[in-house]
């Protein structure tokens, strides 16, 4: 008997329905040849410290780092897991053949492999279907294709590596923290992926807080109806503006030159994960994991193929499937799709690239139409038939002009073939066309000065911190330079969006309405993680990069995980905050001069020039030391907890000056359940009393 294995039963019905596998029994499909069982995601797990070592279920610093020399899997707690794994210790145990068709990459490999393990069956051979789509005719190809398992030992081994190091990483710093600092029983949860993610986050809210407004001028004239731009830098004076202006006024303006050239503008990338949950997001307010979820289904019911992906690439051989996908859409999307001349369609390399799909392929429709169509389906439909239109083609003009020989540039577009456009940007306005200007003309104008203000940067939206998460925080929005730095991201397209979910769940960021903000706790969080390489994006870019070079066989797992050792026993050792200077009380965190001592409070020296910061030796009926102030401005936190109506709370000091609250109140947090042995979570609040007079 073949015993096949999924990973949900959605995907194991559809396989058995393939293999004509009809009788549906407790736990599985039989006929034909054929038991199709599955598992329930993951069934087996990483056991706890305790369970090597029944002392370790006490959390102390003298038992840091744990590292296990060979990890012990267990199973998840749960009847259902309990039930359905022995319904697969006995057809995996009993089949003459066993086949893989979880989840094709890199988790999907972890869960077989694991069951595989737990049962004792690691050295039975197996085969590996890899599944792209559920349709008929994708599991007939995936079929004609197996391969033995042991292709896939890398893709392996890279599954372990992120599995153990997570848990290594995850359990010590976690453990660390909490011990450290988690006065009042408060838990500290810190991770691999996730702490950088907060750290950058909060560097994010620290650069607006800490931006300071600043006023400034810009030259402009209007000539026939035109508004020039002049070519110099901003005026951070006014008066230096109105001495330009004053200049140019009475001299007529003439025309030097005028550029016109053809741009030619490629329809956008195929959509990957990240992609396709960033542009929901842009367009619709949907999260990453709502997104997710509703790819997951569509693809569960063959609408699309496979969602996890970080390709935006085809293979080349797919270019056979296109016209009769195309052809199935019809009905759907009839005026998109009757401009294409279904037998010359239009295969560019932006599309089709053998080199540049990974694991999996770009999200492509399967052709099948649901019957209320989603907003995440009608965008990949649409972006789909899209890429085989022509370029857009536009006439990009720059005008030049000159007066008291004071150069001005405007630029102007005219689109001369939408091409793609016409499916994609259906609302968006045509671009005004400049008029037709002649060299050397000349008239008057009208100038005049326009003043602005700097603005901070934007809070991170989740379309934009997911951004930040695939470049690993490097400011990039060259497409090519996005697509070289996503092999060192943060994450993978398949955990990101649960990344972003943990966070919120441990209340240490907030959605509001768009925005991503962190949270006083989260903030608390990154100020006591003292070692930047546990808060480093671009670092944990470099472990995924490496776990990619895993699954390639291009890098050692043994290396990495030593790798990963040597940074635990950092992160370990790392942890302890400076002694405080009693020399001094410290700097003010608005101005950076030095802080003296009064009658009242702790202000700034630099108060004579207008600087308000202060911390009151009364706050909430409270008595601050000066050792607990010194704390406060050196190190920004206090670790040992005050009492402030009856409540436990650890108080610290934000970029802005003012002191805020993370209370130890039990029961308040989001999360049931994530502060085991006892722990508690925590909950935040702002002060409403400024420490700024």
């Amino acid at each position: 008997m073949k015993v096949i294995v999924a990973e949900k039963p959605s995907v194991a019905r559809e396989i058995a329905s393939f293999v004509k596998a009809k009788t549906r029994l407790d736990g599985y499909f039989e006929g034909n040849g054929y038991q199709v069982t599955w598992a329930l995601g993951h069934l087996v797990t990483l056991k706890e410290p305790d369970e090597y070592d029944p002392a370790l279920k006490k959390w102390s610093l003298q038992t840091l780092p744990f590292i296990p020399e060979r990890f012990q899997l267990k199973l998840i707690k749960s009847p259902a897991v309990a039930k359905q794994f022995k319904i697969l210790q006995k057809l995996m145990k009993s089949g003459t053949e066993l086949i893989a068709a979880t989840d094709a990459g890199r988790e999907g490999e972890l869960i077989f492999r694991y069951i595989l393990s737990l049962i004792g069956l690691e050295q039975k051979p197996f085969q590996r279907l890899w599944l792209s789509s559920l349709t008929e005719e994708a599991i007939a190809k995936a079929f004609q294709s197996l391969r033995p398992g042991s292709d896939y030992d890398a893709l392996y081994q890279a599954a372990k590596c992120r599995s153990e190091s997570d848990w290594i990483v995850g359990l010590n710093a976690t453990r660390n923290f909490t011990v450290r600092y988690g006065k009042g029983g408060i838990l500290w949860s810190v991770g691999r992926v996730q702490t950088p993610v907060l750290a950058m986050i909060a560097a994010r809210e620290e650069e607006i807080t800490c931006f300071v407004s600043k006023p400034f001028w810009e030259m402009k004239t209007k000539y026939r109806n035109v508004t020039f731009s002049w070519k110099g830098e901003r005026f951070l004076e006014e008066n230096a503006a109105k001495e330009l202006l004053h200049k140019i006024q009475e001299h007529p303006f003439t025309i030097l030159d005028i550029e016109s050239k053809q741009e030619k503008i490629l329809p956008p990338f195929l959509y990957d994960l990240t992609e396709l949950q960033k542009d929901m997001n842009k367009r619709y307010g949907l999260s990453a994991q709502e997104t997710l979820e509703q790819a997951q289904k569509l693809y569960e019911d063959k609408y699309i193929s496979y969602p996890r992906t970080d390709s935006k690439y085809l293979s080349c051989d797919m270019k056979k499937e296109m016209p009769t996908i195309l052809q199935a859409l019809v009905k759907a999307k009839p005026q998109d799709i009757e401009p294409l001349d279904m037998q010359n369609l239009s295969y560019s390399a932006k599309m089709f690239s053998d080199e540049k799909v990974t694991d999996h392929h770009a999200i492509i429709p399967t052709g099948n139409i649901p019957s209320s169509p989603s907003k995440v389906w009608d965008a990949i439909v649409l972006r789909f038939i899209a890429a085989f239109y022509p370029p857009c083609i536009k006439n990009v003009t720059t005008v030049e002009g000159e007066t008291a020989k004071e150069l001005f540039v405007v630029k102007g577009s005219q689109v001369v073939s939408p091409g793609w456009t016409t499916v994609l940007e259906k609302e968006k306005k045509e671009e005004e066309m400049l008029p037709l200007f002649v060299l050397k003309e000349t008239g008057p104008h009208n100038p005049f000065v326009q003043e602005g203000k700097t603005e901070p940067p934007k809070h991170y939206t989740e379309a934009t911190v997911l951004h930040a998460m695939e470049t690993a925080g490097r400011k990039v929005e060259e497409e090519h330079l996005k697509e070289a730095l996503k092999q060192k991201g943060l994450g993978t397209p398949a955990t990101r969006a649960a990344i972003l979910e943990t966070l919120i769940r441990r209340n240490y960021i907030a959605r509001e309405k768009k925005n991503i903000k962190i949270t006083d706790l989260g903030r608390y969080l990154i100020a006591l993680v003292k070692d930047p390489h546990l808060k480093s994006p671009e670092l944990t870019g470099e472990w995924e990069s490496k776990l990619k070079e895993i699954e390639q066989g291009k890098f050692s797992p043994e290396r990495f995980m030593q790798e990963i050792a040597q940074y635990t026993k950092d992160i370990i050792h790392k942890s302890n905050f400076a002694p405080v200077d009693e020399t001094q009380l410290g700097k003010c965190p608005l101005c950076q001069k030095a802080v003296i001592e009064g009658k009242k409070g702790y202000g700034c020296s630099g108060w004579k020039e207008g600087c308000s910061f202060v911390i009151w030796k009364e706050y909430k009926q409270v008595s601050l030391s000066a050792h607990q102030v010194r704390r406060l401005l050196q190190h920004k936190i206090l670790l040992d907890p005050v009492l402030i109506s009856s409540e436990k709370v650890i108080l610290y000091l934000s970029s802005q000056g003012t002191l805020r609250e993370v209370s130890l109140q039990e029961g308040q947090s989001k999360e049931k359940g994530s502060a085991p042995h006892g722990k508690k979570t925590a909950r935040f609040r702002s002060s409403k009393k400024k420490t700024t007079s």
